[in-house]
């Protein structure tokens, strides 16, 4: 699971700047909201999640596009972007991180093997300027092991975007 020491730094990071986060989860299914909110006062900095498993729930609470999900697939880095930009607008929050892939058994293909995740983290800083980051990794291991490498991954990612 996601150690706990990540989630402290994330937390002092967030509380520092006086900002709130926001998850859009896929694959992972509420592991990093789970993650988060594991630490007592995660109200300070935790505004909410999304758990938008199908590409429906993409496209209603996040606002995706379907014709993006449809031309590029839901697993891909142009969906995570539209993830985690939909979070973010929709939390009204400066951060927010978004996960879409493929956990198994099975789901994957010769292109997006079992364990290709897409992650997107949109960080808008006080002065307003908003940047948006996607990246793919590629797990190994059962289904779980990829659900909580991906929610290991995108929370010190977020942490290492948030110091610079």
């Amino acid at each position: 699971m996601t150690s706990m020491d990540t989630v402290k730094t994330l937390a002092e990071i967030l509380r520092a700047k006086h900002w709130q986060m926001a998850a859009a989860e896929s694959c992972t299914g509420g592991l990093v909201c789970a993650a988060l909110t594991e630490l007592p006062g995660s109200s300070d900095w935790f505004e909410r999640g999304f758990i938008t498993y199908s590409n429906e729930a993409k496209a209603d609470s996040l606002g995706v596009p379907v014709e993006l999900i449809e031309s590029v697939g839901a697993v891909s880095e142009q969906v995570a972007q539209a993830m985690a930009k939909g979070a973010q607008l929709n939390a009204g929050v400066n951060a927010a991180i978004s996960i879409t892939g493929i956990a198994g058994p099975s789901g994957g293909s010769a292109e997006k093997p079992v364990g290709t995740v897409c992650f997107a983290w949109a960080i808008q800083n006080d002065a307003g300027e908003n940047r948006v980051l996607s990246k793919t990794m590629h797990f190994v291991g059962d289904r779980q092991a990829i659900r909580e490498q991906a929610c290991q991954y995108v929370l010190s990612e977020l942490a290492k975007l948030l110091e610079d």
